[in-house]
């Protein structure tokens, strides 16, 4: 490595792929209804925490600046994801291709324009204020307490942002097309839920790993 190059994180510059990653699925995976006893629940919402997971823990270790730059660039693959689904749909399809796959590919993939807006829009905003909540709470009067709860930090900031999420999202997609307030109802109990019942486990996951790998890197060039 050039002696001028500044080198990166471990934790970040691995944790930035797995992001970018799941930024990618959660639209595809969201396709899916799950039952999780008696909640339902569109199954992109596992890759959609992994992303509050990861930006809270970059912020927990390399500051807020360059958490919510992570979710900023998230919109490379997310918006070029979208592109690439349009383009693939236009493109004619094989003449080998068995007409019960491509039937299944093209209900999966296919989505309205505003669902593409609603979907954009809530990941910025709401990850966004995932991690401007994380870094806040970290920050504030030492007589609150939040400093040192990561696992509280973590799980209110992700149940607020979901909460965001859920509005924007449903509201922009769907609004005007049937009555959302049911659908609104299910979605926020059962992702508010999740926020409390996997956040605080993974984030301490995370923090543990990024500090592990930052470590091994700092050894190996000692």
């Amino acid at each position: 490595m050039h002696p001028t190059q500044p080198a990166i994180p471990r934790s970040l510059f691995l944790f930035s792929i797995f992001y970018g990653g799941m930024v990618c699925i959660a639209g595809v995976l969201g396709n899916k209804q799950v039952a999780l006893g008696p909640l339902a629940v569109e199954a992109g919402i596992f890759a959609f925490l992994l992303l509050v997971v990861v930006s809270s823990a970059i912020a927990e270790l390399h500051g807020a600046t360059i958490a919510k730059h992570l979710v900023w660039f998230g919109f490379i693959p997310l918006i070029f994801s979208i592109l690439l689904v349009l383009l693939v749909l236009q493109v004619p399809a094989s003449a080998s291709m068995e007409p019960e796959r491509l039937a299944a590919f093209e209900l999966m993939m296919r989505a309205t324009w505003r669902i593409w807006i609603a979907g954009i829009i809530a990941y910025g905003v709401s990850q966004t204020l995932n991690v401007t909540l994380f870094d806040a709470m970290r920050r504030g009067p030492k007589t609150a307490g939040w400093g040192g709860l990561l696992w509280l930090r973590a799980a209110a900031a992700s149940v607020l942002s979901q909460i965001v999420d859920t509005l924007i999202f449903i509201s922009v997609a769907f609004y005007g097309l049937f009555p959302i307030g049911e659908l609104l109802v299910g979605q926020l109990l059962t992702k508010v839920v999740l926020s409390i019942v996997m956040v605080p486990p993974l984030i301490y996951l995370f923090v543990g790993l990024g500090r592990r790998l930052d470590a091994t890197r700092a050894a190996a060039t000692a």
